[in-house]
């Protein structure tokens, strides 16, 4: 039985090339595109899976409230002091705590000096909660010395090729800290499916001397810059432990001046570490993670992408009905049952699936490099190494084969022999409608798709060219080292006499990144000091940090080199700060009181509103003052013409005054740009997979227009003879093809509307979607309809009348 199918799958084969061919084609291609995106999908959902206690590791995360108990800040980090207080004090519940801290420093070996930022302090025990393995050496001595230094395979060979690195020493810089790192013991690369990757771990000693010994330490609750997991015992629900969070916080912090228990305006949370990578995108991370809405909208493309191409299966089957009808007519009057032909025909499918799987494989491996280069992930297809893909695979064949073979096969094997014989036999009126519906889907899908890619790359448009409320052109930003800030107004003033530096600042933080320190504020409301409800976000800058970053006052004066208490009395603010403070309007604002934090002072003006952060986030209440120290960053603004020879300059500056750091810096108007990299992606993967789609959709609209041109061949002739031009019979056959991309368009926009403002919500300043986005995706998929149309009903109308009324 199965040797006759194959011989009559073969046998077709010869017969109709062509149609073997563009149906094999379109499943091919719609099985490498979600092949693609599975592979892409099942890594996104491996993060931190290979860990041998995955199921009992989580992550802590803080957040900080309003006094109505409004998240203010949620922050993947925790002070230094609470990872040693959860292991004391949830011994009976927690097996172990482990603490990272990460940090961008400088190493040094004998010939080579790098800057690296995958360099964590951790704690001893950490292999005992993380699966790395180790090379060489014993990992829990290693971080028991002061000195001790575990290094991956990989800056292994960076830094001392073929020769053993056990031993060696690396010179650490940071800032004003140097140390000599001893390499103690190697692991492997920390794989790419982690949420956070280190090149370096060292000891936290050097860490607990830096906040000035264990003691001073442990009374920190508010440096939250350490990555804190727990490892709970086997059988512990996570439940257990955070219900005791609160309790937990009113133990060692000290309640607040109004005497409000800690528990009220902070809190702990746990992160299985195994969703952190896809659901946990808070206010700091140890690196930047990815969102689980792009896994579904990846996953919703390739299962549209695959049912538009069983759809067009469909139809270019069903349009050759006409050409098997004698066939299946035959069979039957022979004794062959429905079953016996529903059988044959789905083995048919399955073969030309498995066919279109072979092309897709050897498709998906050649684009494979490319799309892993797009995603940035290290994505593999090796069938050997992973026996499940293929399984997969052919999980997917069957999919695909039952899909793309159901109806076909019911609808073929459902001829009527007597009326096939006679050549009466006429398409029920429902299966007509049927294939309607299926092209109908297709062109909504591919319209969802072509009003995804318009939004995408308008809204894109909109925040690369909204106006920020600053000049970000031309501004470089370089580390600001500790002789620049302690010889600040020499190197300030001996840099202006170059030709093409125009301005310069410090800073704690410059526009771009994320505002994240903050304290608390007593601000001066009709003639009291009053205890604020907000969070103002603070920025430390030096006097000339408006005029480089040209920041507009609104109210009031700019800081003062000429005045000493603007450096150590004087707050600027934002107008959001004025607006969430309460005062009637910026002039208000100038001369109150102001406590902020230790200092005390006074409002000396207030700036416009600008977007320190990136569009996602709404601007968020500032104030800016000149500290003693805690100067990050050095910002220069350079003039227009002079900018490779002004960061030549700055490059030699930095080799005579630091030549143990390397000269790196980063330009405001690119870490602007960064910030939108998955937006981009998002965009360019719509905009290639629409184009895949419309590509199937139109192969199944040519198999439905080819089906309905035999289907009327008769009916042409005679509208010719009765004198019906060429552009009639045009118009005839091409307007009810226009119809089904019309309804496609009517189902399509609610639901693209919908799709794309749930993900323009993402962002606190977003486009509004025009109609024109709409009409524009329908003119497109209407256009393409009526090209592909047109080429078989111009060949229809083309007949001569003669041959039409041969035609049985």
């Amino acid at each position: 039985m199965l040797s006759n199918y194959l011989k009559i799958f073969i046998r077709n084969l010869k017969k109709n090339p062509a149609y073997m061919f563009i149906n094999i084609l379109g499943l091919s291609v719609g099985m490498a595109a979600s092949i693609l995106i599975f592979l892409f999908v099942q890594h996104e959902l491996s993060y931190d899976k290979y860990h041998e206690k995955s199921d009992r590791i989580y992550r802590m995360s803080r957040s900080f409230f309003n006094q109505n108990g409004e998240v203010n800040l949620h922050l993947g980090h925790l002070a230094p002091s609470f990872g040693p207080l959860l292991k004391s004090d949830f011994q009976q519940d927690v097996e172990e705590v482990v603490r990272v801290m990460n940090t961008n420093l400088v190493l040094k070996d004998e010939d080579n000096i790098f800057e690296e930022n995958r360099f964590y302090f951790t704690d001893p025990e950490i292999f005992n909660v993380f699966s790395w393995r180790i090379v060489e050496g014993n990992p829990e001595a290693a971080l028991n010395f002061p000195d001790g230094l575990i290094i991956s395979e990989s800056m292994a060979r960076k830094y001392f090729g073929d020769a053993d690195p056990m031993g060696r020493t690396l010179e650490l810089k940071a800032g004003p800290v140097s140390a000599n790192m001893q390499v103690r013991a190697v692991m492997e690369d920390i794989p790419e499916n982690s949420h956070f990757k280190a090149d370096f771990l060292a000891s936290m000693e050097l860490v607990t001397d830096f906040y000035g010994g264990y003691e001073q330490m442990m009374k920190n609750f508010g440096s939250n810059n350490f990555g804190t997991y727990l490892l709970l015992r086997e059988g512990v629900d996570i439940a257990t432990v955070e219900a005791q969070i609160p309790d937990f916080l009113n133990r060692h912090i000290q309640v607040g001046e109004d005497g409000s228990l800690p528990s009220t305006w902070t809190a702990l949370h746990p992160w299985l570490i195994t969703d952190i990578h896809l659901h946990s995108n808070l206010d700091s991370e140890l690196e930047p993670n990815s969102s689980i809405e792009y896994v579904f909208i990846y996953t919703a493309i390739a299962i549209f992408i695959l049912l538009i191409a069983c759809v067009n299966f469909m139809n270019l089957a069903t349009a050759r009905s006409a050409k098997r009808a004698l066939e299946v007519g035959l069979r039957k009057v022979l004794g062959a049952e429905k079953q016996l032909l529903i059988g044959q025909f789905m083995s048919e499918t399955i073969l030309m699936t498995l066919m279109a799987a072979v092309i897709a494989l050897l498709l998906s491996w050649l684009a494979l490099p490319v799309f892993g280069n797009f995603t940035g992930k290290d994505l593999s297809m090796n069938l050997l190494e992973h026996p499940d893909y293929l399984f997969a695979l052919l999980v997917l064949v069957l999919f695909v084969g039952m899909i793309a073979g159901s109806y076909p096969s019911l609808f073929l094997s459902g001829f009527q022999p007597v009326k096939v014989m006679k050549g009466t036999y006429k398409i029920c009126s429902i299966h007509e409608k049927f294939r309607s519906a299926l092209v109908i889907g297709q062109f909504a899908i591919s319209i969802i798709l072509i009003v995804a890619v318009l939004v995408v790359v308008r809204q894109l448009d909109y925040m690369k060219n909204k106006e920020l409320g600053f000049e970000k052109e031309r501004i470089v930003v370089l580390p600001a080292y500790e002789e620049l800030v302690d010889n600040y107004e020499n190197l300030r003033q001996r840099y202006l006499q170059h030709p093409g530096i125009e301005s310069l600042a410090l800073a704690s933080r410059v526009p771009s990144g994320r505002l994240l320190d903050a304290m608390g504020t007593r601000a001066e409301v009709n003639g009291d000091l009053t205890t604020m409800d907000i969070r103002l976000a603070d920025i430390h800058v030096s006097h000339n940090f408006m005029e480089t970053f040209g920041i507009e006052m609104a109210a009031g004066r700019d800081f003062d080199f000429q005045l000493a208490s603007d450096s150590t009395q004087a707050f600027l603010l934002n107008e959001s700060a004025v607006r969430a403070i309460g005062w009637a309007s910026a002039e208000a604002a100038i001369g109150k009181a102001l406590h902020y934090g230790p200092r005390r002072g006074y409002v000396i003006g207030v700036v416009k509103d600008f977007h320190f952060e990136s569009l996602h986030q709404p601007i968020s209440p500032m104030v800016f003052m000149i500290p003693d120290t805690r100067f990050n960053l050095v910002a220069i603004r350079l003039k227009q013409g002079f900018e490779e020879e002004s960061i030549s300059y700055l490059r030699e500056e930095w080799i005579a005054l630091k030549p143990d750091f390397p000269f790196n810096y980063f330009t405001i108007e690119d870490r602007f740009e960064q910030q939108y990299e998955a937006e981009e992606k998002v965009g360019t993967v719509f905009g290639f997979f629409a184009g895949l789609a419309i590509l199937i959709s139109v192969l199944g609209l040519f198999g439905l227009s080819a089906y309905a041109t035999e289907q009327r061949t008769k009916e042409i002739g005679v509208r010719k003879v009765m004198g019906a031009s060429v552009s009639n019979i045009v118009l005839l056959l091409g307007k009810d093809f226009l119809k089904l991309v019309l309804f496609g368009f009517l189902i399509a926009v609610p639901i693209a509307w919908y799709g794309m403002n749930s993900w323009l919500d993402s962002f606190a300043y977003s486009i509004s979607i025009s109609w024109f986005v709409f009409a524009l995706a329908g003119f497109i998929a209407a256009f393409i309809a009526a090209l592909t149309v047109s080429s078989q009903s111009m060949r229809a109308a083309m007949i001569n009348p003669v041959d039409a009324f041969k035609v049985e």
